[in-house]
């Protein structure tokens, strides 16, 4: 492996070392709540390994805990794990002339937060660069799940419950200091927030999976429509 090469995954490794640290404890929440519902934790863990999604994964295990039918676990994590595509379709804009197993691979990868690092970063998104901002996430995701399945009966259920909103304070992490150097952010995550309040309040017939693909599909189209990215950037 060239010096670049190895340069560009630790940049990688390095900023996704927040993330990481912020996957553990969800998935922690996460192993314990497979196990509660059923799923031995060798395969808790091998969901998360095959997975990577948060939502997706804590939406299925509610649906095996309760029962149903394939059928609603197919549609149910298809439409919550349906923004990955379009954050997939957004970062090819930074990865051109890449063969097509290297974006299958970091597509594999891609969560919220990735995508959010990925596309605020000002390191040049390098198949590499994406090697080490996807590694160190997945081992801090499946580590959780490890040590919350396996001991989920050390800790006391209000308190693992409680855990669950280190991913929220971790992505705010994320998101404001790329809103203090560019308006355009500020911009996209204020049509996302409201969009995303008013289906909540006004719309509750939309599932929380639409309502995400519904508002980032609208901040990223108005985002393009004011902001368009110019070729030397």
């Amino acid at each position: 492996m060239s010096s670049s090469r190895i340069k560009d995954f630790k940049n990688g490794a390095l900023d996704s070392l927040p993330i990481a640290l912020g996957y553990i404890p969800v998935s922690f929440s996460f192993g314990m709540l497979a196990v509660a519902a059923g799923i031995e934790p060798i395969w808790a863990i091998i969901i998360s390994m095959t997975n990577l999604t948060s939502a997706g994964q804590f939406a299925g295990v509610n649906i095996i805990g309760a029962a149903g039918t394939y059928m609603e676990m197919g549609v149910t994590t298809f439409v919550i794990n349906l923004r990955y595509m379009l954050m997939s379709l957004s970062l090819t804009q930074k990865t051109q002339n890449m063969p097509l197993w290297k974006r299958l691979i970091m597509a594999f990868g891609v969560t919220d937060e990735i995508f959010a690092v990925a596309s605020t970063t000002a390191h040049k998104i390098t198949f590499a660069y994406m090697a080490g901002l996807i590694a160190v996430p997945y081992v801090g995701w499946a580590l959780g799940t490890a040590l919350g399945a396996y001991i989920n009966n050390l800790l006391p259920a209000p308190l693992a419950n409680a855990m669950g909103i280190t991913l929220y304070a971790m992505f705010i992490a994320i998101i404001i200091p790329a809103a203090k150097k560019d308006k355009k952010v500020v911009f996209v995550l204020t049509v996302a927030v409201a969009a995303s309040c008013v289906m909540y309040f006004l719309m509750p017939f939309i599932s929380s999976g639409w309502a995400v693909i519904i508002a980032a599909v609208l901040a990223s189209a108005l985002g393009a429509t004011f902001f368009p990215r110019r070729d030397d950037e």
